[in-house]
């Protein structure tokens, strides 16, 4: 039996001593955002990154040039947005005027697409009904969607199984912690792959 390929999924929390080595041996690398920890702890191997392009920290990574000259973004060949613009418009919470003439936009992807294509990189938009899904299996009410938002982690994760099935390829989750922006369902999210866990689609052995 021919051993799967490895996808190393690697989310912004703590790492175990060594991770840099673990994740560069990857057959692909997904990340998402920018990650948070030093490059020697993190690595810079990176196939996919997912990136939230809604709201005031995608417009603060726009007008980085740190994080826009980054090795990591560097040599991402495929970049890929969580929220449709449709999704942005049904749910997401908007600016009040004062903070949208302070240029404070909800959504962020046209600009994206213009930034990082005068990169090179490729720009995909998850479709509405993956978003939707993706809100069903948390148990996410229609109401609850103008409160509570799926994370790129889970979002990414989710797409992973999706492209990268099993038994050809082994899902690996590295630098997942399950907390942060109160607005994500953290409890669910980590309920979601501890069962994708025991179904045996997600590799969880490598968490801290």
């Amino acid at each position: 039996m021919n051993t799967p390929k490895r996808v190393t999924i690697v989310g912004n929390g703590p790492l175990r001593p060594g991770s840099a080595d673990f994740i560069e041996a990857a057959d692909v690398v997904i990340r998402f955002n920018n990650p948070k920890q030093p490059l020697d702890q993190v690595g810079t191997k990176t196939d996919i990154i997912f990136m939230m392009n809604s709201g005031k920290p995608m417009q603060a990574r726009l007008a980085n040039q740190g994080f826009l000259q980054s090795p990591v973004l560097r040599n991402a060949k495929e970049i890929i947005l969580a929220y449709h613009p449709t999704v942005i418009a049904r749910y997401h919470p908007k600016p009040n005027p004062l903070s949208w003439l302070k240029g404070r936009r909800t959504d962020w992807t046209w600009r994206i697409i213009e930034v990082f294509g005068k990169l090179g990189k490729s720009v995909t938009i998850l479709p509405v009904t993956f978003y939707e899904e993706s809100c069903d299996e948390l148990g996410l009410e229609l109401v609850q969607r103008h409160k509570v938002f799926p994370s790129t982690g889970y979002l990414g994760t989710r797409y992973a199984l999706q492209r990268f099935p099993a038994p050809e390829w082994r899902i690996e989750l590295v630098g997942f912690s399950w907390a942060g922006w109160k607005r994500h369902d953290w409890a669910g999210e980590e309920n979601w792959m501890r069962r994708k866990q025991q179904e045996g689609l997600l590799d969880l052995s490598a968490l801290i």
